[in-house]
Parts: structure tokens; C-alpha cells; sequence
């Protein structure tokens, strides 16, 4: 079944109860809207795209921060039978002209943060936008732009019976950009539809329960868990803040029962606790029964301890990629928590392969890498993108026999448990030797003085480049470089850090580490310093 038509599904049996609820605590607001609401504004935006002349196989971006409308836009550009195209609202002005004019979009849509970004590229936009359209108070509405106000009354609130296969094109999801440019992840409606089921398998989400979303819906990892809940008609919460307090607020008022946090903020919260910012007993979080992690490494310290403080909660961590229509491809399964620090077995639906480097390297071969071995995690399944639109170069560099090749080395214990290595372009080599800084980062944050870190490569005259790390200290802590430099005596010796920084981590909305921003702030460049891409043939 489409999504469009699970929603049609979901208006049709649920139509008065509340679907999403939208919390913003900096504006002291929070927002409803039901099934059958929600359904009729996709309507809505479908038929007024249409009678802007956007058609079947059309683009449409749309740019927009986490809201009450986001889903109600993205579900309408859909059922108009055009690619929905959803930007990075991190994306600059620049970016978004790059990623507007590459996917030849004919309608922009866009949130008022962004009216200024829009402006300062709209001569080059209107070499392929024909609409604006801008989600916000009319009093700084561009002139350029119809307020989606208007938008929405002038469209009638039935479907438009638009004619769609699973087959056909659905979304442009573009990556993050922070080694290059942008690449557009060309998903179909087939993907959309996998990535539901996918995720209700994982995670059994039934009608009652209540999926608290607090990353960008732009990204593939937020709306495809919220698609676990979407596939049977169960509500979720929007919640526009990731501080610790608003998000047991929320658990605690909307009785929240799944919540994915990213790294940072699930560290956020324990040291809120600990350090008696937050107090558990002002809170009803009994509904509470999953918090799950993707996005990024998680360390088995940080599990252990989250456990002890909520150990009536199931965890689950999920692992996946844009190019697989987001998270599930390999999933640690409720039921394993004994094997914490893995990222899991391949998801429902998915095979997943650690390729052999010698085969692939010197004859171009995929095959299975031998027990034990590293080797770069390939997955094949319905998730898997079509395409890098107009990037056939690229394509066909990751795509291999219906294989996906993630990029990220791996290997597959003897229980069959898939452990992530480390990124094949993070890859530190001093003095001949691989270093996996990913690794390196979960053994130094065991250290209870350390609330996040990240390990890049450094230049160095003998070795050509050595581990530096760079450490955020936890509040009210103090780390010198000798004690830090003599709890890495636990590591191998080629391994250990020989730098240390002490400074913040930058992360991506998404809470991956903002590896290529470190290194050129530390080293002056943004890329690796060797050909750390270890599989090309």
C-alpha cells in the first residue's frame, strides 16, 4: 500500500483522533491536528499544486523547519504524482540553489527561516521555479511568494486521484554535503512504502502507541520511524527543542512512548540527571517503553548507563543510510541488548554482506569477506535508492549487482552481529597501520570525565598522520592531557591518541560528528589526508 493511500486509511478509521501534535516550548505553544484533518490538507496542497500546473514527474521542493505543516506538504506534494525534494534546513543559500536547479524544481516551498537564503539566490531560482510558496506570517511574506494560507483554500480537500505505482519516482533526498557537493538519493514510492514496514517489524508499534519525533523531518532517519507508527495509525509528537527538560516534559505530558535520541542528547539528559538538573520524580514517564539510537557509533558506555537509570526500557539501536531510505537495514533488535555496541543483523527484509577487500580491490568481485574479517558492509533490500540522479558515475560506484556499498567498514562476529568499524574515508593510516577512529572514540568515552569526542587524522612528518583527539570535557569536570593520555594507555600502542584537544564536538543535526569541519579547523583542510577510500577497484 502507498503511504498516500495509509494515510487515506487512516483518515478513513481514525478520522477524529489526533495524528500529530506539534510542542514548542521557546514559543510556549503546542498544536493538533486529526486524522482526517491531516488527510484533507495533503488534499489541499495536492490540488492547489496542481492547479499551479505541477504535474506527474514534476519536483518540488520543499524547505521548511519541523512543524504541524511539514507532513501535511510532503504528503501533498506526493499525491500530486511529483518528486517531493526535502533540504537541509542547515543548507546555505548557495546549497539550496545547487539542489533547487539540479533537480529542476518547478515549486518552492519554504518556511520564513528561510526567506532570506531564498532571496539571495531567486535570480538564479527562476531559471526553473515557477512557484513560491511561503509557510509563515503573512507580515514577512516575499512579494514574490503565495502564503500557503491562500494556498490551502484554494485547493478542494478530496484526493486527485493521481495515478501512482510503487514503481514510480516519489523523492530527491540529498546528502549532507560535507565532502563535496550534495548528492541527490533518488527514492521511489516502493521505497517509501518498505521503509513502514521495515520499521513496525522493529519496533511493533501498535495503534496506542505515541512516537515523541525530535530530529529534522527532512532527514530520512526521523520520518521513517515515525513511519512505524504512521503504518497503523498511531500518533506522534513534534517537539522543537532537544533540551533534556522539554523532552521529559513531553514524554511526561503527552505520554510518549517511543523516543529515538541521537548520541548527544541522550548524554544531555543522563547529565541532567546525575547532576540533579532534572529530577526523575517530577515526571510520569510509565508509558515510556523504547528509546532507540541511530545516526551515528553508539557507545556501550552510554547504553549501561542509561539502563541503569531507566531499566524498565527496551533499546534498540538502528542502523542505515539515505541511499536505504533511512534506518533499519541492520538493526540491533530489542531482544539483544547483551550485544550492545554492535549495530545489529540485517533488518526485515534486507541482506547484508562485509565484502572481501582482496576480491573487490584486485579483481572488482563482491564476495563475503572471511568470519571475522573487516571489510566494507554492503546491504541489498526494497529500501535501496534508485539512483544518484544525474550522477551515473556515482551510482554506479555504489551500486553493484542490487548490492548497496555503504562506505562503512565492518565486520560480523561469530553470532552473526554486524560490529561498524569505522567510515572508509575516516580511516587514520600512521605509520602503515589503519587506525579506526571510531574505535578509538568509543574507548575514550568510557572515561566519566568525557562527554563526547571525535578522532581525525593530524599530519605528522615520520608517520604521515597520527590520532588526534579532540574531547568535550563533562560540566563541572577537569581532564589534563596526562590523565587523559594515561587512560588511553589501555589502547594499543599505534592507537593511541598522540594529540589532544580539548574543545567542543561538533555534530550535525542528525548528531553525526562534523568530521571534515575538524579537520580543517585543526589540520586547514577538509578532506582526509591519503586515499582512505580502501575498496576502489
Amino acid at each position: 500500500m502507498l503511504i498516500t493511500e495509509i494515510l487515506s486509511r487512516n483518515a478513513s478509521q481514525y478520522g477524529a483522533e489526533v495524528a500529530l501534535i506539534e510542542r514548542d516550548p521557546a514559543g510556549h505553544s503546542r498544536r493538533e491536528i486529526t486524522w482526517a484533518a491531516f488527510d484533507r490538507q495533503a488534499n489541499q496542497v495536492a490540488r492547489a499544486l496542481i492547479k499551479r500546473g505541477v504535474r506527474k514527474g514534476d519536483r518540488v521542493v520543499h524547505l521548511m523547519m519541523n512543524s504541524l505543516e511539514w507532513l501535511p506538504v510532503y504528503f501533498g506534494i506526493l499525491r500530486t504524482g511529483a518528486w517531493v525534494v526535502p533540504l537541509n534546513f542547515r543548507f546555505s543559500a548557495e546549497d539550496i540553489e545547487y539542489c533547487t536547479t539540479l533537480a529542476e524544481a518547478t515549486v518552492l516551498i519554504f518556511g520564513d527561516e528561510f526567506a532570506e537564503r531564498v532571496a539571495r539566490v531567486k535570480k538564479a531560482l527562476d531559471r526553473c521555479v515557477e512557484t513560491y510558496i511561503f509557510v509563515g506570517p503573512d507580515a514577512g511574506r516575499p512579494d514574490n511568494a503565495e502564503s500557503y494560507a491562500a494556498v490551502l483554500s484554494s485547493g478542494e480537500d478530496t484526493d486527485p486521484g493521481v495515478a501512482i505505482d510503487s514503481g514510480d519516482s516519489a523523492a530527491l533526498y540529498f546528502t549532507s554535503g560535507t565532502t563535496g557537493r550534495p548528492k541527490a538519493v533518488h527514492l521511489t514510492h516502493r521505497n517509501l512504502e518498505f521503509a513502514c514496514q521495515v520499521e513496525n517489524r522493529h519496533h511493533h508499534q501498535t495503534h496506542d502507541d505515541n512516537f515523541l519525533c525530535i530530529p529534522p523531518l527532512y532527514h530520512t532517519g526521523a520520518k521513517m520511524h515515525w513511519f512505524g507508527n504512521f503504518l497503523v495509525g498511531a500518533k506522534a509528537v513534534i517537539l522543537k527543542s532537544f533540551q533534556p527538560v522539554d523532552i521529559l516534559q513531553a514524554v511526561s505530558e503527552e505520554n510518549a512512548t517511543i523516543v529515538w535520541l541521537l548520541v548527544p542528547w541522550a548524554h544531555d539528559i543522563l547529565i541532567a540527571i546525575e547532576t540533579g538538573q532534572i529530577n526523575l520524580v517530577d515526571y510520569d514517564l510509565s508509558r515510556w517503553r523504547l528509546m532507540h539510537i541511530g545516526a551515528q557509533p553508539v557507545p556501550p558506555a552510554l547504553i549501561n548507563r542509561w539502563k541503569t537509570v531507566f531499566p524498565h526500557h527496551d533499546y534498540d539501536t538502528n542502523y542505515g543510510l539515505t541511499e536505504c531510505t533511512g534506518p533499519g537495514c541492520v538493526h540491533l533488535g530489542i531482544e539483544n541488548t547483551h550485544k550492545v555496541g554492535a549495530i545489529g543483523v540485517p533488518g526485515f527484509g534486507w541482506s547484508c554482506m562485509i565484502v572481501d577487500f582482496d576480491a573487490w580491490i584486485n579483481q572488482g568481485r563482491l564476495a563475503p569477506a572471511p568470519p571475522g574479517a573487516t571489510g566494507e558492509l554492503a546491504v541489498r533490500g526494497d529500501g535501496v535508492m534508485k539512483e544518484y540522479y544525474k550522477n551515473p558515475e556515482a551510482s554506479e560506484a555504489t551500486i553493484k549487482d542490487g548490492w548497496l556499498l555503504t562506505g562503512d567498514i565492518a565486520r560480523q562476529d561469530e553470532d552473526g552481529f554486524i560490529w561498524l568499524v569505522d567510515r572508509a574515508k575516516d580511516v587514520i593510516i600512521t605509520g602503515g597501520e589503519n587506525i579506526f577512529p571510531a574505535e578509538i572514540e568509543s574507548f575514550i568515552m568510557d572515561h566519566p570525565k568525557v562527554q563526547d569526542v571525535a578522532v581525525i587524522g593530524y599530519p605528522d612528518d615520520r608517520l604521515g598522520e597520527i590520532a588526534l583527539a579532540i574531547v568535550k570535557v563533562k560540566p563541572a569536570q577537569t581532564l589534563t592531557e596526562a590523565e587523559f593520555m594515561q587512560f588511553c594507555g589501555g589502547l594499543p600502542r599505534y592507537t593511541r591518541p598522540r594529540k589532544v584537544i580539548f574543545a567542543d564536538v561538533p555534530r550535525s543535526p542528525t548528531g553525526k560528528i562534523e568530521k571534515p569541519k575538524l579537520r580543517k579547523m585543526y589540520t586547514g583542510h577538509a578532506g582526509v589526508l591519503g586515499n582512505n577510500r580502501l575498496l576502489m577497484p
